[in-house]
Order: C-alpha cells, then structure tokens, then sequence
C-alpha cells in the first residue's frame, strides 16, 4: 500500500488521502460536487489554490463560491484576464500591478502612444469573453531561476514587472501562467491564489479609467488603470450596478453644483474648500449642536493657533513619524514654522500653563480648530479627503482610573450624536503601528484599556491590527450611510505617552506629582468628510432643521404678492430660513426649481388660499397636502426644527 496522510477536516473529521495528494484531490474524495464548484483551499490558515499538495494532519477547508473569501480569488482571476485581453488589444502595452480592492480590481498600464477611454472598455470586455471561453487554466510556478526570468521580461519589455521581480527575488516569488490547451500564452508575477480556470468567471464589468503614478509617486511615470468589478452571479453584478448608479447620483461634488455647496479653485489651490451660503448654514447648525453638547457633557471650548514652531512638533513626535504630512514654512528671520497637522500639542500647553490637583480632572478640552496635511494631488476627493479641515477635536486629561468612565461617555455622545443624522456605524479597535512612541506597558495597558470600555458597553467591534497612531491605540466608528456605505467618522485615542513627553502633572491625593492619561477624540471627524457624507447619506434632501432653505414661498402672480409677503415676514420673524420666490415665471416652474433644490417645504399662493387666509403646502416628497393655516405651518414647522426631526 501506498503511504497515507491524514486531513483535518473543519467539521473535526478526518480524511485520509495519499500521499502527495491536492486539495482537489481532497474535494473528490469528499464528493464530485464538491470537485465541480471547488475554487480554492485554505491549508492551516492561509489560502492556496487547488493544486497545493497537501502534508500530513494538514487543516484544510475547500472553498467554494458560498465562501466569503472567494470572491477576492474570483476578482484577482479576473484581473488577469482583464490584463490578458488589454494585451491582446494592445501589443505595446507593459502591465505593473493589479490588486483587488473592496468593491473590485483594477490593472495599471503602459501603453505607448494611446489613451485609454471609456470607449475602450467595450473591446477589453468582448476580448476578455473570449479567454473566458478558450477555458484557460491558471497555474502556480515557482521562480526557480530569477535571472532566466528577468531576461525573459527584458525581452518584452516588461519593464514594471522586471523592478517587481527584483524587489521580492530573496522571497520566494511565484508566477502564475495562464494556459490555452496546456501552452502558456499569458503570465504574471503574483502571490495567488487563483481559480482552476477561466470557466468560473460568468458576471464581470470594466467601470472606469483613471491616470496612476507607478507605485503612488508622483515622480514617476503616470499610468493608465482600468478599474473593474466581479459577481459569482449576473443578479449580484446587477444589484452592485444598480447600486453605483444611485451612488453617482448622490456623489456630493455632483450635488455642490445643483444646490450651491462648495467649490475648490485654482486660485486657492486644490484640498482647499469654499463653503458656499448653503453649506455653511448646514454647517452653523452643526457646529450649534456639537457646542450646546459639549457645554452640557462638561468640556471648556479653547481655540489654537494655525501654526507654531517645529520645536513644539519636535516635542509631540510629529516631525518624527508624521514630517511628510506637515506644511513648513518661515516667519521672518525665523524659519521651520508648522502649519498644524493637530491640535492635541497645544491642549496639552494649555493645560500646562497652571497647576492641576486630582480634585480638577478630568479636564475636557474641545476646539473646532483647522489643521493642513500635506495630501498628494491624486489622493485629493472633494469633501472626503482634503489638505486644510475643521476637526471637532476635542482632550481628555484624567487620572489612571477615571478614562474607562471617559470613554464610555464619548461613545454615548458619538451615539447620540449619529442617531440625531440617522447613521449607524461599525467599530473597530485599532492596534500598536509598527513605528511609535513610549514603552510597550503602556501601549499594551491602552489596548486593554480600550478594549474594557467596548466590552462594557456591550460593543462589538473588529481589530484592526496596527492601524493606531504613533502615540497611542484608537477606537474607530465607521459610518454607515443610508446606501450601506462607509465613511470614516468619530475616533477615540487613548494615549499614555504625550503626556510624558509634555511633562503634564497633577497633585494626587498623597501629594505626589502625577502624569495624566489623555484621551483624544473626534466625533464627526472632520467637517469637511462629515459634510460631505451628509450630502450622499440625505441625497442632498436634509431634514428641515438643517436645510439652508427650510421653505419657499410661491405667489402664482404678481397680484398674490402683497400677502405672500405677509407671509414671508411672519416665517422670517419666527427664525424660519424661508424665501420669497417673486419672480416673473410660472407657478410650475418655481415648483419644479424649488424640488431640484429639494427644498422640504413650498407655501403656494393664489386666490383661494388669499380668501381663505390659508396657504397650499407642498412638501418634499409627499406632494400636495393640502391647504393650512399659516401660523398653524409656522407653529408645525418651528416644532420640526427644534426637535431635529
């Protein structure tokens, strides 16, 4: 008899196969339908494709397309084949990378003397249809001779491929081959997994072209990318579609033109933002409520300087571990200035500049203060990701047994503050980076801490391994907005370290001086981001207290003008923000402009509703209501605002 291994199989069962034998092997033995939808395995822990052979009391589980993991192989796959069929197409073309991201995949290119174009994609799709249907295999192999391969991308001009191979040629590098009839006709340096073959790939779409620096540096050469997704099904590649379409329609640069948001000009410089009227009183009303809330819940509201000294960044660590992000500039004789890229150095002065007993703390600190990162050019997205932003930053100083307490109060206010805007979130802890600042007792002391305060409040949460800042782990909510999407919102930091290199002390009980611990924490993140979040979560239709036109006024001629204005003043004596749309056009015209505007309410006047005394409401969404009092309205509406409904 042949020698035996045996499989731990995840059901705690075990199988026993021959030595030598693949996790497709495994998948036959199990059943023949398994063999038919099997994609891949995963070999104690790690993913591997089908051929892996396996090796005695292995831990092996066979994926299939029920598998979450799954669809990451399906659209790494894909992204060969599409890289594949853009070769074809375009013999000149040089590829460099082609990783999946959450939603799909994309591919970068060199291609001489052409431009890709949306027109383009079409072709690439009709090309990548027919490999699908040549049924071409994937394989892994092993890069035993790296020099015979570096001749051979030479030889073609594989240019990105050739500094990929070099880079990782100590490291074991694999390269997978695409086969037609069992002759090589395609291949790229890549860790895998893959598919079988081509066969499974049934519901793909190319989405989008875009320029990309060769590995994100702006001093080298700019790319072509082809951005792309992939569905084991045609219905979920549909739904994902459908899905994009509204998200397009709710994209808050698109919506800043139709409702006068904001804009960004070359005068000023990209990642700088103009809030225009509108989207300056959504944020007043914002800003209203984060101070009436942090008067409430206890916290002192402070305001900072746009810029200090590098040697107070050379202090908190910043020109350490964050020198790339920050602005330098000169003042006069005296050169290396910092725009701010945060707050919390300040805080900490400020609370240095008098003595603290344990009886004062916590202390809470807040400030809506405006900080610069240096962001590239290509990583710059209208509200979402800018170089000059508002944080709602606020700092706690407090003793060693008081932050759980503080932290469980910051999650209450994030809670109440993201019901008040409809958003749920998803939360994350997230651990130790690689580079940071103070002792390892501390960091691991912080990490406990954090994750105490979740498990308190009965908050489930994800690690997100070594994602904190260099001072100090965070807890981090992910909003969900009203289309399942995510932003990132409110962060907590808890940091044992700053305060020691600031020197921060309180008198404690005994009399002893003491070091306190300081948590740092936003809620909306930034005001740009948040704004920006809001637009797409509300598709530009805000609720009524935050609407920058909370209603508009519509005479349907010049003789119902006088009483319009009556009207008009009443609203506007009750606070109400309210327009008085006199102009010479036609009643359904002023309808129409003001639902484009997505005004929530419109007040229509005519005949009726002078002798009635009354006025037609319209409201968004709903249409005619009928006709109401207009002091009734006022009373209704002033209601609607005060309770943020």
């Amino acid at each position: 008899m042949s020698e035996q291994i045996k499989i731990n199989l995840p059901d705690g069962s075990i199988k026993e196969l021959q030595k030598d034998s693949t996790a497709e092997n495994l998948a036959g033995s199990i059943s023949e339908g398994l063999k038919r939808n099997s994609i891949a395995a995963e070999v104690n822990g790690e993913l591997k494709d089908l051929s892996v052979k396996l090796h005695n009391n292995d831990k092996v589980r066979i994926l299939t397309s029920k598998d979450p993991e799954s669809l990451n192989i399906l659209r790494h796959s894909t992204a060969h084949v599409m890289a594949q069929a853009t070769q074809r197409l375009f013999p000149g073309a040089k590829i460099a990378i082609g990783p999946t991201i959450e939603s799909g995949f994309y591919y970068d290119f060199d291609i001489p003397d052409h431009s890709l174009s949306v027109e383009d994609l079409p072709k690439i799709e009709e090309e990548m249809e027919k490999i699908i249907q040549e049924n071409q295999k994937f394989e892994r192999q092993e890069v035993r001779n790296v020099q015979e391969l570096l001749t051979d991308f030479r030889e073609k001009g594989e240019i990105y491929k050739i500094e990929l191979l070099m880079e990782y040629a100590n490291q074991n590098p694999t390269l997978y081959v695409c086969k037609k009839d069992g002759k090589a006709v395609w291949n790229d340096f890549c860790r895998g997994p893959h598919l079988p073959d081509t066969k499974f790939i049934k519901a793909f779409k190319l989405l989008s072209v875009a320029g990309a620096y060769w590995r994100g540096d702006e001093k080298n050469k700019m790319l072509q990318r082809i951005y792309a997704t992939a569905f084991w099904t045609k219905d979920d590649l549909k739904s994902y579609l459908n899905f994009l379409e509204e998200a397009e329609k709710r994209d808050h640069r698109k919506l800043s033109t139709q409702l006068e948001l904001f804009s960004v000009k070359d005068e000023v410089g990209p990642g700088l933002i103009l809030w225009h009227p509108n989207l300056a009183i959504i944020r007043e009303e914002i800003e209203n409520y984060w101070r009436s809330e942090h008067r409430k819940r206890g916290y002192v509201i402070v305001n900072t300087p746009h810029m200090a000294k590098k040697q107070l960044w050379d202090i908190s660590g910043h020109t350490e571990f964050y020198n790339e992000n920050m602005y330098y500039i000169d003042v006069e004789e005296e050169k290396d200035y910092v725009l701010k890229p945060m707050n919390c150095p300040f805080h900490m002065l400020i609370y240095k500049a008098k003595r603290h007993s344990y009886r004062n703390l916590p202390i809470r600190m807040a400030e809506l203060g405006t900080v610069y990162r240096k962001e590239r050019s290509g990583a710059l997205h209208g509200m979402s990701r800018v170089r000059g932003f508002t944080q709602d930053d606020a700092h706690i100083f407090c003793t060693p047994d008081q932050f759980i307490d503080e932290i469980h109060r910051i999650i209450e206010l994030v809670d109440d503050t993201l019901k008040l805007f409809d958003l749920s979130y998803e939360v994350e802890l997230s651990t130790r980076p690689d580079e940071f600042v103070g002792e390892l007792e501390n960091w691991n002391k912080a990490e406990a801490g954090l994750k105490q305060a979740l498990e308190e409040k009965n908050i489930k949460y994800e690690i997100n391994a070594g994602d904190g800042a260099f001072y100090g782990p965070k807890i981090d909510f992910k909003l969900k907005d009203a289309i399942g999407r995510t932003w990132q919102g409110a962060t907590i930091q808890l940091d044992f370290n700053l305060p020691t290199r600031f020197d921060l002390k309180y008198t404690d009980k005994d009399g002893s001086l003491q070091t306190p611990v300081m948590l740092h924490r936003v809620i909306f993140g930034s005001m740009e981001r948040f704004a920006g979040a809001l637009v797409e979560h509300y598709a530009g239709a805000f609720p009524v207290w935050l609407a920058p036109v909370q209603a508009v006024i519509i005479p349907i001629s010049d003789k119902h003008l006088d009483y319009a204005d009556s009207v008009y003043k009443k609203m506007k004596d009750a606070g109400i923000r309210v327009e008085l749309d006199d102009r010479s056009e036609s009643m359904n015209y002023k309808i129409r402009e003001a639902q484009n505007k997505k005004i929530p309410y419109m007040l229509v006047i005519g005949d009726k509703e002078i002798e009635a005394g009354c006025i037609a409401l319209r409201a968004r969404g709903k249409g005619d209501t009928g006709m109401v009092n207009s002091e009734e309205f006022i009373k209704n509406i002033k209601i609607e605002i005060e309770n943020k409904k």
